[in-house]
């Protein structure tokens, strides 16, 4: 997989990069990550990236050449990228369907936006998609940018050391993960639930599936809409909508918990 990041913060993106899951698969080659400095791409000996804007208004706007031009070099030395990304509060808010979208292009150009905004021949000229990652404002498309590579790069083989854990997290199926524990099995009174250190796998399984739903239902009912969910968790959503009208619960689950019985050291794992 790889991905190119044109910005004018070059070392605030490499900075981000350097650590963690996308840090080690850069360096070890499962990923291709280039960071690209907008002012390389200038014509002038101020290398100048934005200007006033054409019928007035408060602050900046990033010139189109020298994106054009960054992207041009880009599909020179590096390849044609299957998508170019403007980031941008304007556009489709980021989500794990994005990012398994984006997943399959196999080269993502990445655009961070500045300033008041970007030329509109940008959009119109090289992008394929415009992505916000939320309703909030930022100093730019760093963050976001990370965020996407981050996003997008623990998709692919060999990123993210235990491959079960993507595809039990949040979102990975359209619901939120079910509660996780590790030592010590009890803290301040709180105690870990009984059945994870029952040891008995189906229950623990069922356990935490009905728990991914219970916490769907209570925070983001809306994933629930569009999540793909079969027969025997159609039926735990409906018991779950049950218990909630009759006022047993709001959604969210509370199960019996105990402390840690002897011999229950090696009980518990913890993610990669």
């Amino acid at each position: 997989m790889k991905f190119d990041i044109i910005t004018i913060f070059p070392r605030m993106v490499e900075a981000g990069l350097a650590e963690g899951v996308v840090g080690r698969a850069a360096a070890s080659g499962v990923l291709d990550v280039a960071v690209h400095d907008l002012r390389a791409y200038t014509g002038d000996r101020h290398r100048t990236v934005d200007d006033v804007p054409y019928g007035g208004g408060p602050g900046m706007v990033m010139k189109v050449e020298p994106v054009v031009r960054a992207l041009a070099s880009i599909r020179s030395r590096r390849g044609a990228p299957g998508a170019v990304v403007l980031l941008s509060p304007q556009g489709r808010v980021f989500s794990q369907h994005e990012a398994e979208r984006l997943r399959t292009a196999g080269h993502v150009a990445l655009i961070c936006g500045r300033y008041e905004g970007v030329d509109e021949r940008v959009r119109e000229l090289v992008t394929t998609d415009e992505i916000s990652i939320g309703d909030y404002v930022l100093s730019g498309g760093e963050l976001p940018a990370l965020v996407i590579v981050d996003a997008v790069g623990r998709l692919v083989p060999g990123v993210v050391g235990d491959a079960g854990s993507v595809e039990e997290d949040s979102f990975s199926r359209g619901l939120l993960d079910h509660p996780h524990y590790t030592r010590p099995a009890t803290f301040a009174g709180h105690d870990v639930p009984a059945v994870l250190l029952s040891g008995h796998h189906a229950e623990v399984r069922r356990w935490r599936q009905r728990q991914a739903l219970a916490r769907t239902l209570a925070r983001r009912p809306d994933l629930l809409e569009r999540a793909s969910l079969d027969e025997d968790e159609r039926r735990m959503v409906a018991d779950l909508e049950r218990d909630a009208a009759r006022g047993e619960g709001a959604g969210e689950e509370q199960d019996d918990r105990v402390g840690e019985p002897t011999g229950a050291k090696g009980t518990g794992h913890g993610r990669d």
